[in-house]
């Protein structure tokens, strides 16, 4: 790889480079009017997700790593009806709570994974058939009318595996084979027997996009368009026009100027939401020229992307994501596994973080989903090797407070705040650690997962009848 030579100059330039772009775009962002939903973009499908039984419980004596830049010695933390109440040292546990003493433990917010296919590459099935996958319909450019909720297996043993690694929020998205591939689904790895039970209420509506060699290639092999990338952003430039009347058709029913309503069209009710902002966009994407022809695409019909995926040469533009208040979900060291991955370093979390681009990991794979804080520690390393200054509490974000920022729910989970979801993990030592583990995990309050306690770890219907199956002690 050939970006040595230039690998100083890089850090020099990041760490000095200015946050005004990230302001600017965040005010834009904040500054933006809600609008009402469109009659069609009520939820035919809202979670009925119900806490697990719960506790108030005061953690003492930890060290708290907050989601929000700071690091806390010897720090507690109150949790009582689902809430963090308070975070302080020598808190006083109310009557009937649960005192845990964290003495030489690490704690932090409950780790969010945005980009997972958990429930849909179901780990028993797609082992030995690629069919049993129910991650894309990919019979046309665009899906957008699909969602992947109504693919979820629940029964997937990557949902409690992904809880023993401290994750409390993961967002499903569908693949990445079409333009348009549909509805994502943010979830709680909790045992349930219906995805609608594991959908986090009131989650912000998303939806998946693709750039670059996967829809490429996959219509290339049946002659079928797009074959190219200049036909990728045609078919993307047809859609957003059409959804763009649509939209204003149904504005101009809502104001009163059409007496009737437009027809329903399924695929174009979501492109229509997200035109209106009331449907995040998350882009597959990991060439740097690809990313910026995206942006383009997004400024030319006013839509914002929430996050850029897998973003394998992020760092070639950093700026320009910081500018645009664009996250980049990152692999610390995926690389070479296709044509459009062979130019990227280790050091691209490190980099776009230097920036001031808002960066955080993602797994995209049951087994990375376990890990996400280590994934988080290989881009610390690599990015301290490379001269920067990166402590824990900052690269905590990177897996907490930033997927929860790109997710459109920072003011409810990825940071252990008074008023913040009671998602926080209790770790047995340095969550960068490779020898650390998650000890206990709670949900809204709810102990959901106890290393040292076998009935509070999950099992799925996979596993019954085997007992060394559950997750790892």
């Amino acid at each position: 790889m050939s970006y040595r030579p230039w690998l100083s100059g890089l850090v020099a330039l990041f760490a000095a480079s200015s946050l005004t772009g990230a302001a600017q775009a965040e005010k834009r962002h904040k500054e933006a009017k809600p609008r009402e939903p469109l009659p069609f973009a009520l939820d035919a499908y809202p979670s009925t997700y119900s806490p697990l039984p719960r506790v108030d419980t005061l953690i003492r004596n930890a060290t708290v790593l907050d989601g929000l830049g700071a690091r806390l010695d010897d720090t507690d933390v109150l949790m009582a009806g689902g809430k963090i109440v308070s975070v302080g040292r020598d808190l006083a546990p109310p009557d009937g709570a649960t005192v845990i003493d964290a003495s030489g433990h690490w704690l932090t917010p409950g780790v969010i994974d945005v980009h997972s296919h958990n429930g849909t590459f179901v780990a028993p099935l797609t082992s030995q058939d690629w069919e049993a996958s129910d991650v894309t319909e990919s019979t046309d450019p665009n899906t957008s009318h699909t969602s992947v909720l109504h693919a979820v297996n629940v029964q997937d043993p990557a949902f409690s595996r992904a809880l023993a690694g401290g994750v409390t929020t993961l967002q499903v998205l569908p693949g990445s084979t079409v333009l348009f591939s549909g509805r994502a689904a943010v979830l709680k790895p909790i045992p349930a027997v219906t995805a609608q039970a594991m959908r986090f209420p009131g989650a912000p509506a998303a939806m998946k996009m693709a750039c670059g060699e996967n829809p490429k290639g996959h219509f290339a092999e049946s002659g079928r368009f797009p074959a190219s990338r200049m036909g990728e952003v045609a078919g993307m430039r047809e859609q957003w026009l059409k959804a763009r009347k649509h939209r204003n058709e149904w504005e101009a029913y809502e104001r009163g100027d059409k007496k009737d309503p437009p027809d329903r069209d399924l695929k174009l009710e979501t492109l229509s939401a997200a035109l209106r902002g009331e449907v995040r966009v998350h882009l597959h994407c990991y060439r740097s020229d690809d990313i910026a022809t995206m942006l383009s695409l997004a400024r030319e019909f006013g839509y914002r992307i929430a996050a850029v995926h897998h973003a394998s040469e992020a760092y070639k533009i950093a700026g320009l994501l910081r500018d645009e208040g664009v996250c980049a979900a990152v692999w610390p060291d995926w690389w070479g596994f296709k044509m459009e991955v062979g130019d990227a370093i280790r050091e691209n979390a490190a980099f776009l973080d230097a920036a001031g681009a808002c960066v955080m990991m993602h797994s995209d794979s049951p087994q990375v989903g376990q890990r996400l804080n280590i994934e988080a520690a290989k881009a610390m390393g690599a990015g301290r090797r490379a001269g920067l200054d990166i402590r824990p509490e900052q690269a905590v974000r990177w897996f907490t407070s930033n997927p929860a920022k790109a997710l459109g729910m920072e003011d409810r989970i990825g940071s252990l705040a008074p008023g913040r979801n009671a998602d926080v993990v209790v770790w047995s030592g340095d969550p960068f650690s490779i020898y650390t583990k998650a000890d206990q995990v709670f949900i809204d309050g709810a102990l959901v997962y106890d290393r040292a306690d076998p009935g509070r770890r999950p099992r799925s219907d996979f596993e019954v009848g085997r007992p060394n199956a559950s997750p790892r002690p």
